[in-house]
């Protein structure tokens, strides 16, 4: 913001206050807006279905806030800026923060933000409301000396837009609207000033960055990247109320009722809820107890309360400050995948809360399924396809889940199952993109997922009667295994020349040649190579779920090159790119990734944790991966979807092993601890499907 203190904002600094006071702010729009950095400290919500408030929380401050639904944020920053009429510090930016865990049977986090030299201290403790739509802050602000006034920088973005909202003070509330979303920002102190503006222009930062006080005291902001501004009266400790609802007069409304019942009896509730739902999970080992609830609570906080079942990939939009958010529609991470929904749910079910994976199952078939079967890449919550391309092994992951799940009634087989196997049976084993959502061609992990999705519907076939199709489905699915390495295993590739020649599983290959030297184009700024020459370790789904065993000869030589190319050893503990010239990543010097496709992959924790899984289907000893992978969370007790990659420390301040602006917390990586964890315990893989490991493991025909 400060570099948009120009000349127009001079002149206003000095002549506005005497026209404008106490009237309508001028300069709408402001300046064009952007949401914030993907990797959040802390998440939250209710365990309840009665509030339907999500909140962020990231460098010191509070980040996206969601309602009310998990697909539509409404909340770019609420933060706090500390005057001594001389001097100003904007929390985000010249204040030292950290963040700590506060409760371990709940979502309570607090941030403290403090002074370089410990002038001041800032503290906020953040719950929701179970009962209604407001999210609660406890603040407490001590200082060494008096002098120093606090200042409260509300940045509303209404309707998942920045641009367009309206605010306005009344009954000293903050009050802001965009179309049927209001909100409502009450004290329970009071405001001893309060003002509206416009971003950049006469906003309040704006205001103190030039006067070192408020002097714009504008009461209505009409349309336009709003920014509200309020004054706190002395005091070191008080409770900020931010409600919301269709209008402003309910959004206020929530505030006050949630303000009413004080901050201690709405924490009080709020974390009974969620210590009630961790009391109903599976005990695991003290060693990994804390990261297990945290990762459970995560998965918990990530479904949404309107279309349940719906868990979204990502409470943040990754590199979300390089994202434009004047623009309406922005679905960042905060979507549903229904790759990532079965990934949740089979985390759900070996924690023991096999309601959630039931309504994720529901939601699939329900909302997400199309009329011929398949399902979209990603879709908003009401099932409305986001992307537009498609992705085989997400149409096989529902299947699966069914045969996991035990549904067999006949509305299922027939309404869901047929047609999505049948999808499969007609249009595989080749995929239009495959799990990372950039390349066509034969993928074995696409296939892996679509071999099983097969044999569960042959199972499930049979439990119907449907002999012939069942017999379809198995023989297609015994075709595309015997076909394997024919498609995806070069013989020619030099990759392994050190390695004694012995070939090895490609990323992927645009036909049935593995040895063409097809020259692939990686879809994200990665470049073109060799298709022979970009590898990955997909090939160890065909292990997770039950197709091969883990001592095979392909997959064990595989290894040994993945683990030469991708492989990093960081200090936590080893780490992997999801393949050798991914781009999809920050760039070189730590500048977030762009659509201008320069960026460069970083590693990947759940990599970390399929590798833990492999080692236990093998019998091994998978504690090195458990504790890698609790050792990427950051001091929220999130763990990321990237890592940094490298020893020299970035421009933008990333550690090596430690987490990026990219999505975090990831709901797939919460979801994959758990299940490692759940898996080292049990010795299995629990979610490898029975019926799979039977036809391909054990030869049961």
């Amino acid at each position: 913001m400060r570099a948009a203190v120009c000349l127009v904002t001079l002149w206003l600094a000095v002549y506005a206050p005497q026209f404008f006071a106490q009237g309508t702010a001028p300069g709408s729009p402001g300046v064009a807006s952007s949401w914030t950095s993907g990797g959040k400290e802390g998440v939250g919500t209710s365990a309840s279905w009665d509030s339907r408030v999500w909140f962020t929380l990231q460098g010191g401050v509070l980040t996206e806030v969601y309602y009310p639904r998990l697909d539509v944020a409404n909340v770019r920053t609420l933060q706090f800026a500390v005057s001594d009429g001389q001097s100003v510090w904007l929390e985000s930016e010249d204040l030292l923060h950290a963040i700590e865990w506060v409760d371990e049977r709940a979502l309570v986090f607090r941030q403290t933000s403090r002074h370089p030299e410990g002038a001041f201290r800032l503290s906020k403790t953040y719950v929701t409301d179970p009962a209604r739509d407001t999210l609660l802050i406890e603040v407490s602000f001590m200082a060494g000396k008096s002098g120093y006034d606090l200042y409260l920088l509300f940045d509303p973005s209404l309707n998942n837009t920045g641009s367009g909202d309206s605010g306005f003070s009344e009954e000293g509330a903050l009050l802001a609207q965009e179309g049927e979303i209001a909100s409502a920002l009450v004290s329970s102190v009071g405001f001893a000033q309060r003002s509206q503006g416009f971003a950049g222009v006469n906003d309040g930062w704006t205001d103190l960055l030039l006067q070192r006080r408020l002097t714009w005291k504008y009461s209505r902001a009409e349309s336009g990247n709003l920014v509200q501004v309020a004054k706190l009266p002395p005091g070191d400790r008080f409770t900020l109320a931010l409600g919301f609802g269709l209008t402003p007069t309910a959004a206020l409304t929530h505030a006050r009722a949630s303000l009413a019942r004080g901050f201690p009896a709405v924490r009080n509730e709020y974390v009974q809820g969620w210590s009630q739902y961790l009391g109903s999970l599976r005990p695991v080992a003290e060693r990994y107890r804390k990261q297990f609830q945290m990762a459970a609570m995560v998965l918990k906080a990530h479904e949404d309360k309107t279309y349940r079942g719906a868990m979204i990939a990502s409470m943040s939009i990754p590199w979300g400050f390089a994202a434009k958010a004047d623009e309406p529609n922005i679905g960042g991470y905060h979507l549903v995948w229904s790759r990532d929904l079965y990934q949740v749910a089979t985390a759900f079910l070996a924690m023991g809360d096999r309601g959630s994976a039931e309504r994720a199952l529901d939601y699939l078939f329900h909302v997400q399924q199309k009329p011929d079967g398949s399902f979209p890449q990603n879709s908003w919550l009401d099932g409305r396809p986001y992307w537009p391309s498609l992705q085989m092994d997400e149409v096989a992951y529902p299947i699966i889940l069914a045969w996991q799940l035990g549904r067999t009634d006949l509305q299922t087989w027939e309404r869901h199952v047929r047609p999505a196997a049948d999808f499969l049976l007609a249009h595989g084993p080749r995929t239009p993109q495959e799990r990372w959502e950039e390349e066509e061609g034969y993928s074995a992990a696409t296939i892996a997922a679509e071999v099983a999705g097969l044999v569960c519907a042959a199972a499930l076939a049979r439990l119907h009667g449907a002999e012939e199709l069942a017999g379809n489905y198995l023989r297609t699915a015994d075709d595309w295994v015997a076909n394997l390495e024919n498609w995806l295993f070069t013989t020619t590739g030099t990759l392994d020349d050190q390695l004694h020649d012995q070939g090895y599983y490609i990323r992927i290959n645009n036909n049935t040649d593995p040895n063409d030297g097809f020259q692939l184009e990686i879809n994200n700024g990665g470049g073109t190579w060799d298709e022979r020459e970009v590898v990955d370790a997909g090939f160890l789904e065909l292990v997770r779920l039950g197709i091969k065993p883990p001592d095979d000869p392909f997959i064990v030589r595989s290894l040994e090159v993945v683990d030469t190319v991708i492989r990093i050893q960081t200090p936590h503990g080893p780490a992997w790119y999801r393949y050798n010239h991914d781009g999809y990543g920050e760039k070189i010097y730590g500048g977030p990734w762009l659509p201008d496709m320069t960026g460069v992959g970083r590693l990947w924790p759940i990599f970390t944790g399929e590798r833990g899984e492999y080692e236990i289907a093998g019998g091994g000893d998978p504690t090195l991966y458990l504790d890698t992978m609790m050792s990427f969370a950051n001091a929220g007790w999130m763990l990321p979807e990237q890592v940094w990659d490298r020893a020299d420390p970035s421009e933008a301040g990333f550690a090596f092993g430690e987490g990026t602006g990219a999505a975090t917390p990831l709901a797939w990586s919460m979801a994959q601890f758990i299940r490692l964890v759940v898996c080292a315990e049990e010795g299995r893989i629990v979610e490898q499907p029975e019926v799979v490991a039977a036809r391909y493991l054990r030869g049961e025909r």
